[in-house]
């Protein structure tokens, strides 16, 4: 008898319920419960981690990469092991075909279930990344795994919140609003641009998956599933983090009164609020600092919109698990979104 078969479906949803529960509580909910108390007395969660108190990041340096990478493994560290752990569990512990039966569709269903499932996790875009790797090699749909990538941080409600009590509540209906139109419409996107052939290759994949015979049991699978998750994602990551923390001063010129709500420059800080990399609710602290420094709401709309949902890093996470113009499509509309976030926030004189 094949060892594999003696694994009783039950322990590997109950395995991963248990991670998925009891690592949510200890690394989000509980932290993010305590922290709300703190925003609502303060209006305040904490320093920029872009730039602390000062009007520019440092200059870039060997240094400068380095004191940014430790200040955000610091913050993400415990979030990043979470994803990393769910992303293989869904692959080696749940039935092959549960993920493709729920986010597999190529309509608007599978775009629903994957931003409603998204709304708990409360992921920065890099720790959801190795969650979208699980759930696009188990055949979820590109927009299905696309509006949990992006829900985990743009709906996130705990940020939400944070928002609300330190940038106005004014921001957070924007932020709800648009992200919102960002998690369904650009997953309806992603799924409306599958060709006929790739949603055929797909299905074969499935029905190779589901016939192919398991000759190790489903949690020695899962560990080597994580093992090789590990080394292919995590280096080029650090690798991405250390490189945006130099060159935080190129992204991110001096703030101050100067960059004010010009196009160009909504349309320069929604670029790089894209490509920069931030830990959940980040762009609260960096947002408020750059509007005390004088900077105008249409960039700070613009980065309210762009900073949390993708990054360099995380691109290149999920970049194997898409097709490369549906990854390109979907990060062109993460901009678009957020020049029209920053459009809004002048029209309505935030």
């Amino acid at each position: 008898m094949n060892v594999a078969r003696q694994t009783h479906p039950a322990l590997g949803w109950i395995t991963v319920l248990l991670i998925a529960v009891v690592g949510l509580f200890y690394v989000k909910w509980f932290p993010y419960y305590n922290r709300a108390f703190v925003a609502a007395a303060h209006h305040s969660i904490g320093q920029s981690i872009l730039m602390g108190k000062e009007a520019s990041p440092p200059a870039p340096s060997l240094q400068a990469a380095f004191d940014y990478a430790m200040a955000y493994g610091k913050a993400i560290w415990q979030a990043m092991v979470l994803g990393l752990l769910l992303g293989s569990a869904i692959q080696a512990l749940l039935p092959v075909d549960w993920v493709a039966k729920l986010m597999g569709r190529a309509g608007f269903d599978s775009v629903a279930a994957g931003g409603l499932i998204s709304i708990p996790g409360m992921m920065c875009t890099c720790c959801a990344a190795p969650v979208v790797v699980g759930l696009r090699a188990r055949q979820a749909s590109p927009g299905g795994a696309i509006a949990f990538w992006f829900g985990n941080t743009i709906l996130n409600p705990a940020t939400l919140v944070f928002m609300g009590f330190v940038l106005g509540w004014n921001w957070t209906a924007l932020r709800l609003a648009l992200g919102i139109l960002m998690v369904f419409g650009v997953g309806f996107l992603a799924n409306w641009l599958v060709t006929p052939k790739e949603a055929a290759a797909a299905e074969a994949q499935l029905a190779e998956l589901a016939t192919a015979p398991q000759t190790s049991n489903a949690f020695a699978r899962w560990m080597q599933i994580l093992w090789r998750m590990t080394i292919q994602l995590v280096p080029e990551y650090m690798l991405i983090v250390l490189l945006l923390g130099a060159a935080r001063a190129w992204l991110f010129p001096h703030i101050s009164a100067d960059i004010g709500n010009e196009i160009g420059w909504i349309v320069a800080l929604a670029i790089a609020g894209a490509i920069f990399v931030i830990p959940t609710a980040g762009e609260v602290p960096i947002i408020q600092a750059m509007l005390a420094l004088g900077m105008g709401v249409g960039p700070a709309g613009a980065l309210l919109m762009t900073l949390p949902p993708i990054s360099a890093p995380s691109v290149a996470m999920v970049w194997r698990s898409f097709p490369p113009r549906v990854l390109a499509a979907v990060s062109a509309a993460v901009v678009a979104i957020g020049v029209f976030a920053g459009v809004l926030a002048v029209a309505l004189k935030f």
